[in-house]
């Protein structure tokens, strides 16, 4: 037959494995193991469903029907043919023309002396014998006839109308047996290989999905060879199922918000389509090849068109401080998305070696080798020693707040209590101002209430004082369940501060702020009502000396977070920041 995530301000979106994701994960196994049981009963009944029903018509047996999209049906048998020979048994005999014996010489001659029989005829066999050779559960050859050709049939014609040899279909059923020895094979190395991040951090979330998914093809072989309506109407639910569970997790990493959501519909889509065409085929107005064509077509769409998604660059949150991680990252998105479509085009025979599955295998794995993994090493070094300038430049800061806090601000702790003591009130409110500010200057280098209390409680902190700057309304709705680990909460708070600081200066109030924090994740949004940024900026910050821009893109690219700045339609820009717990 056939060869969690949710919104929160603006549109960001915070991706978390969560419930969701784990579902998908087994669910995945589930159908692993249903086509696991299932190729294991195909191989140990070990029977082609060839699709014919034979009945005993008196002295003869003839074809009483013939199943839709079956092997019979392809070869050409059809209901009222007369059977003439069925596996090794003969059931008619025909006229063939008969020599004389052969002279003392040794020569035959060349010229027949009659004809015997003289018209075809059943040879007879009791009901008995016939009802036995009819009830034989497996077809290896059959020869059929139209009856309304057997008084035509003479010594120089072909006895059969059609003459199928069905051993070749038990050779499909013991050939498929190393199919399924290799599904079994990528999916337990492939998600052990998965699991340990050989392949790559970004497909290590989704190892059980992508594992199933390559090895569905392979492992419903044995069904597919036996040509049973049930195991192909299951073959025809089960690979479009494992290939939609991979796409759906696919789509999870298509930024932003509603590109994730269309690119959703369409995994749903694709693999409900290819369920419908593989459960109800024999009811379809479509030729076999043509239903079988779109049934692939379908089902490898369900996991290619999310993966090439993923891999494309996310509009509006360009990367340029990580060109190397970023394509990396592309790359194994898309094989993993392109890789369970190159198994659905695989054979299942030995002498195949499994083509074009294991060429595409080798492939990736020697471009891993020689373009991949060295890109991923410089991804890893650009990633620490941004880590560690970030790690310096944040030492760096507290050393200056404890050294303002400890030195300049406890003398003007007491010059205020002197200038007091004098009676000296201006002084004293002069020197006050000074030591407000410092300790707001303090408070930038270094909030203790962010160490102390998290992102929330220095948001509340941040907003106050940048309403006082701005002279308008700046509002935070914060939902924060739970503590975040100490640099992604630097990293957001950092973040935070530098929109706020651009929104004040290029924007106007209100100013929205948004926060949200799970055990699965986090997200960050900022909100003005001014112009907007201009649509390039954030694509040409370096070139252009946005240093701003470039800050938050490195401060969220160090905690592994999605930044997405962008200018509303109707006027106002839009800050978005994503984190997902790992």
């Amino acid at each position: 037959m056939y060869g969690t995530s949710g919104t929160f301000g603006g549109g960001a979106r915070c991706y978390g494995p969560g419930v969701t994701a784990l579902i998908r994960a087994r669910i995945a196994i589930a159908l692993a193991g249903v086509a696991l049981f299932g190729g294991v009963v195909a191989l140990v009944n070990y029977r082609v469903d060839f699709g014919l029903q034979l009945q005993v018509d008196g002295d003869r047996v003839v074809v009483a029907s013939v199943a839709d999209d079956s092997p019979a049906q392809a070869e050409g048998l059809a209901p009222g043919m007369v059977v003439t020979v069925l596996n090794d048994t003969a059931l008619w005999t025909f006229p063939t023309y008969v020599y004389a014996s052969p002279a003392p010489d040794g020569v035959v001659p060349e010229q027949p002396i009659g004809v015997d029989p003289a018209v075809a005829s059943p040879i007879h066999l009791d009901a008995a014998q016939l009802t036995a050779l009819v009830s034989r559960p497996r077809i290896y050859t059959i020869g059929a006839v139209w009856p309304a050709d057997i008084p035509r049939i003479s010594p120089d014609s072909s006895p059969y109308s059609l003459f199928v040899y069905g051993g070749s279909y038990q050779s499909d059923l013991e050939r498929s047996v190393w199919a399924f020895i290799a599904g079994g094979l990528v999916l337990t190395v492939g998600s052990w290989w998965l699991l340990q991040g050989r392949a790559g951090r970004s497909l290590q979330p989704m190892a059980f999905p992508l594992a199933v998914a390559i090895a569905m093809p392979l492992l419903v072989q044995p069904l597919l060879a036996t040509w049973a309506p049930a195991a192909l109407t299951l073959v025809g639910l089960l690979v479009p199922a494992s290939l939609g569970f991979l796409g759906l997790e696919l789509a999870e990493r298509v930024p932003p918000a509603p590109s994730g959501r269309f690119i959703r519909l369409a995994v749903l889509a694709c693999s409900v389509s290819a369920m419908a065409i593989g459960a109800f085929r024999p009811w379809l107005p479509l030729a076999s090849a043509g239903a079988d064509a779109l049934w692939m077509a379908l089902s490898a769409a369900a996991s290619l068109v999310p993966g090439i998604a993923a891999a494309a660059p996310a509009v509006g949150s360009p990367d340029p401080s990580s060109p190397s991680g970023r394509l990396l990252q592309s790359a194994e998105l898309a094989v993993a998305g392109a890789t369970p479509g190159v198994a659905l085009l695989t054979g299942n025979g030995s002498t195949n070696l499994f083509f074009p599955l294991s060429v595409w295998l080798l492939a990736v794995f020697a471009a891993g080798r020689m373009t991949i993994r060295p890109l991923a090493r410089l991804a890893v070094r650009a990633q620490l020693q941004r880590d560690l300038v970030v790690a310096a430049t944040e030492a760096e800061r507290a050393r200056v707040a404890a050294d303002i806090h400890d030195d300049a601000l406890q003398e003007l702790t007491l010059l205020v209590q002197r200038l007091d003591s004098a009676g000296d009130a201006e002084g004293a409110e002069m020197a006050r101002t000074v030591s407000d500010r410092l300790r707001a200057i303090c408070g930038d280098l270094r909030l203790p209430v962010l160490d102390d209390l998290g992102v929330g409680p220095a948001l509340d902190w941040l907003v106050t004082r940048i309403e006082r700057i701005s002279g308008g309304e700046v509002r935070l709705e914060r939902a924060d369940g739970s503590r975040l680990p100490p640099q992604v909460e630097l990293g957001i708070f950092r973040v935070a501060q530098e929109a706020l600081a651009n929104a004040v200066k290029h924007g106007r109030p209100p100013i929205t702020v948004r926060y949200r924090a799970t055990e699965e994740g986090a997200s960050l949004s900022i909100d003005d009502s001014g112009t907007g940024i201009e649509p390039d900026a954030a694509a040409n910050a370096e070139a252009q000396g946005r240093f701003g821009l470039l800050n938050m893109q490195q401060r969220a690219e160090a905690i592994g977070a999605i930044l997405d700045v962008r200018r509303w339609p109707s006027g106002g820009t839009h800050v978005a920041l994503e984190w997902r717990a790992r």
